[in-house]
């Protein structure tokens, strides 16, 4: 099924006139809830939602093609999805760009993004809480308009730096560390990292 899926994908990409429809360089993820019998597996209740069921996360490009589909637990992370996606859609399409939505964007996925080639662009629902992450301490004068969204806090470069050989085993990494996990050294590396591009995104 899923080889059909990239052939469909690629032929339609092939038949388009890049001129007018684009070059199929963006793509757009978010997931819907469905029921399921309690009887299946993957079946669990969703908090949001009030039921039972499980996800199915679409990666959609830019021009209503999905690419790639995922069969996800309600439980499962969003980010996770939404980088596998991109990574294992086999089709064609150079994603460079990926619309997501809150859910399918934290500090972990801002991390990885740049790692893996592509701009994360989510839309924000909290945007207006987000905090901005000074480089260094002692720039406040550089910013001074900003200094309402500022946060107390700067970015640990030194930490990225001892953790950077753990952070580009990006598959393992996912693997082993989930939002809000553990503190260990390189989750904390990761979410410095992950400050430091939102802080950039916003």
């Amino acid at each position: 099924m899923r080889a059909a899926l990239v052939r469909l994908v690629n032929a339609a990409f092939a038949a388009r006139d890049a001129a007018c429809w684009g070059e199929g360089t963006a793509c757009a993820s978010d997931s819907k809830k469905f029921s399921s019998w309690s009887s299946n597996f993957m079946t669990e209740w969703h908090q949001r939602y009030r039921g039972p069921g499980v996800m199915i996360y679409w990666h959609v490009e830019k021009k209503s093609l999905c690419v790639y589909s995922q069969l996800k637990s309600c439980s499962a992370s969003e980010v996770a999805a939404m980088i596998e996606g991109v990574l294992r859609h086999c089709t064609d399409g150079e994603i460079d760009r990926q619309y997501t939505d809150t859910h399918g964007a934290s500090i972990v996925g801002f991390a990885f993004a740049p790692m893996l080639g592509f701009n994360l662009l989510p839309r924000l629902k909290n945007v207006g809480s987000a905090r901005l992450y000074r480089p260094a301490a002692g720039e406040d004068a550089k910013w001074p308009h900003l200094a309402p969204v500022l946060s107390t806090k700067t970015i640990d470069w030194d930490l990225i730096r001892q953790q950077y050989d753990q952070i580009v085993k990006a598959e393992q990494v996912l693997r082993r560390f989930t939002r809000g996990g553990p503190k260990h050294p390189t989750y904390r590396a990761i979410e410095e990292l992950g400050r430091a591009v939102r802080t950039a995104f916003i």
